[in-house]
């Protein structure tokens, strides 16, 4: 048995979240599956010590369409590479009829989809629906990303029981769904007052400026940055960590899927999507909002409540 899955978005965040689809389809079919993605899901190297993923082909599709797989060309292309695999079953979790025709010219008979043309989907929902439908039996919502005992106990050996080690996950995916840096600093400071502790710093290279604030305040000797290291080689240091603080980013759904802790502050992006889905995150949400109301466009980042934000850190802490 083959068994080829398609998951195009972007951004590791929605990587992580078709994580326990994956994984069910794997255990179904008793079978370590291939996964089409694309090269900004970091799909490479999130799961790179997946039991359950064969093999990761790249899906080159960019915004120019410029990609390997854009324009006809590309579709005969695609078609080409999936075809010489002889794959015997295809999960494709999107509504798009180019993917439902690319498996078909391709020779696999046996097609899962979405409805086609759906125009919005939760993320979450959508997923678990067409997994339990095709699987007949239900499918947990949190992921898990497997690590080897090696690289977490490796990782492990740099920490101490003398502090907490906190991953701050300060960076987002834009302006409005960013808590101000200041604001992560003071609250870093007066919990460090309250515990001795490590921060680790979750962000990259086009997050510098923010880190140097936080490495120029009173907890940047407690402080360790991820900036330059590859996504692969945060992970068992996320793992050891207690507890993750931060924003509605990919950062928070690795650490969710490690098994932390997680205090998720939504100023500017779904909950009921991106919040609901891991017994291991709690949400902080803008003064005034529910829920149900803190979508895109809530523009919330001013009506987070420090005080809220400080008292669930310690809590989750204790």
């Amino acid at each position: 048995m083959k068994v080829l899955v398609i998951q195009p978005k972007i951004g590791m965040g929605d990587m992580i979240l078709y994580l326990p689809y994956i994984h069910a389809i794997s255990r179904r079919y008793q079978t370590n599956v291939s996964l089409l993605a694309k090269d900004n899901s970091r799909a490479k190297e999130l799961l790179s010590d997946d039991k359950h993923i064969n093999e990761i082909i790249l899906l080159d599709r960019k915004k120019n369409k410029s990609g390997l797989h854009d324009g006809v060309s590309g579709f005969f292309k695609l078609i080409n590479q999936i075809k010489v695999k002889k794959f015997d079953r295809i999960f494709i979790f999107n509504s798009s009829l180019r993917y439902f025709l690319i498996a078909k010219i391709a020779g696999i008979k046996n097609i899962f989809q979405y409805p086609l043309f759906t125009k919005k989907d939760n993320v979450v929902i959508s997923a678990k629906i067409l997994t339990e439908q095709v699987l007949n039996k239900i499918v947990s919502t949190q992921p898990v990303i497997n690590l080897t005992n090696d690289k977490i106990k490796q990782a492990n050996k740099k920490f101490t029981d003398k502090h907490k080690h906190i991953c701050v996950g300060f960076s987002a995916s834009g302006p409005t769904k960013r808590w101000g840096i200041e604001k992560y600093i003071k609250l870093c400071e007066k919990i460090n007052l309250k515990f001795p502790c490590k921060f680790y710093l979750a962000g990259g290279k086009h997050d510098r400026e923010l880190i140097k604030k936080i490495f120029d305040s009173k907890i940047g000797s407690n402080s360790f940055s991820f900036a330059e290291l590859n996504i692969k080689d945060t992970l068992p240091i996320i793992k050891n960590c207690n507890l993750y603080i931060g924003n509605d980013t990919g950062w928070l759904h690795i650490s969710s899927a490690l098994g932390l802790k997680c205090l998720a502050l939504f100023m500017d992006s779904p909950v009921m999507a991106y919040g609901k889905y891991s017994r291991n995150i709690f949400t902080i949400i803008p003064e005034g909002e529910t829920d149900e109301t803190t979508t895109h466009n809530t523009l919330g980042e001013e009506r987070i409540s420090f005080e809220k934000v400080y008292s669930k850190a310690i809590e989750l802490l204790n």
